[in-house]
């Protein structure tokens, strides 16, 4: 009788992980940084006409 022997590289062993939407992550992703991005470009402007 083999020992049981724990693997967390053994994709047998995670069968009952939550399921994912893989283009949904993807989408939310592109738009989080895009958001991100913007309110950093429009920070950026108001400093720049703040300061000059």
């Amino acid at each position: 009788m083999e020992p049981k022997v724990l693997r967390p590289y053994d994709p047998r062993s995670h069968k009952n992980e939550e399921p994912r939407n893989d283009l949904f992550d993807l989408m939310g992703g592109f738009f989080g940084m895009f958001l991100f991005m913007t309110v950093i470009f429009f920070g950026m402007v108001i400093i720049k006409f703040l300061v000059s």
